[in-house]
């Protein structure tokens, strides 16, 4: 029995085709990477991918970017618009399942193996309670797990998208300067690649990718110098290092800032949990003591947040893995 799987963001969609073993287990039989980018919609980047494997597929589900709304959704950064029924009926897939791509990370956080997380926070984890993942990546995605009657519930949320709450006076001004520009300002205006981009602008560094940054900022940490020249350097570096190790500092302070709320908001004693590319990337042990300092700053909660396991997931495939588990489960009801 064939399983169709899929991540669809607004940088990069993942698709897999699965086998449903008899024991339960999944085993994956081709797996894609697409630039999102590089497709009108996402029916013909469906149709490449099927005509790689003409088998028939018993259920899919699609992790997406964006809200879903009985069983139609669109991506919050593209003009793909999917509607479950028509994507079973089009592709023959049987049950199709469209989940926010965080409800879909949320729930392939039990199928990762132990060494695709790193620590760190230790905490004092409480197996039965709450979970959260957050990840920055083209946005800002959140989902919270609980444990009800012996299985594992995944709440939906699109608390990227809540407004974004300075916890100093450079984060204010940040505030201010982003406030000018286009009225409201969103947790996600800030935590995410785009995000980090504005704030290295907003420090006056120009505009730079998020990557340009991350390696100027981490040169800059390591050496204390500009990027060294010659054949070793990175094309597209970027020339302001000192701005960049300010502009992710900062970035990492407003991330734990808003995690240890969301942990806070669930009492997440269960983990916390990072997700997304970009803190896989960019989070090293000096930047997890940055993030980790405004996390636990919480005043009289203090040790409650410091009580909170966060984990860093190192695993790109997170949200592919959970679309199969989600796949998987379509089949049992």
């Amino acid at each position: 029995m064939m399983l169709l799987g899929g991540d669809l963001g607004g940088t990069k969609t993942l698709l897999a085709l699965a086998e449903l073993r008899a024991d339960g287990a999944l085993a994956i039989v081709d797996e894609v990477r697409y630039a999102s980018a590089d497709w009108p919609d996402f029916a013909p980047l469906l149709a490449d991918f099927r005509a790689r494997h003409k088998v028939p597929v018993s259920a899919a589900c699609f992790g997406l970017a964006g809200p879903v709304d009985a069983g139609t959704a669109k991506l919050t950064y593209l003009p793909w618009r999917l509607d479950a029924q028509a994507l079973a009926a089009d592709f023959a897939l049987g049950r199709v399942a469209l989940v926010n791509d965080f409800v879909a990370a949320a729930s392939g956080i039990e199928l990762l193996p132990a060494n695709a997380c790193a620590t760190l926070q230790a905490g004092a984890p409480l197996a039965e309670a709450p979970r959260v993942v957050v990840g920055a990546g083209t946005g800002l995605g959140v989902a919270g797990v609980l444990r009800h009657a012996d299985e594992t519930v995944v709440v939906a949320g699109e608390g990227g998208h809540q407004g974004f709450s300075p916890q100093s006076a450079e984060q204010a001004a940040l505030w201010q300067h982003l406030f000018a520009q286009h009225g409201r300002v969103t947790a996600e205006d800030i935590i995410s690649g785009p995000g980090l981009a504005r704030v290295h602008a907003f420090l006056g560094g120009g505009n730079w990718s998020p990557a340009a940054i991350g390696t100027a900022a981490k040169q800059h940490g390591a050496a204390g110098t500009q990027p060294k020249a010659g054949p070793d350097a990175v094309s597209d570096a970027c020339p302001h290092p000192a701005t960049a190790a300010a502009a992710l500092s900062l970035w990492l302070s407003a991330y734990g800032a808003f995690a240890g709320d969301l942990a806070l908001s669930w009492l997440a004693r269960g983990g916390v949990y990072l997700a997304g590319g970009i803190a896989g990337k960019l989070i090293g042990d000096a930047e997890a003591a940055t993030f980790l300092a405004a996390f636990n700053a919480k005043r009289e909660h203090r040790a409650l947040a410091e009580a909170m396991p966060v984990r860093l997931v190192r695993e790109e495939r997170l949200g592919l893995l959970g679309a199969l588990a989600k796949a998987r489960a379509l089949l049992r009801r």
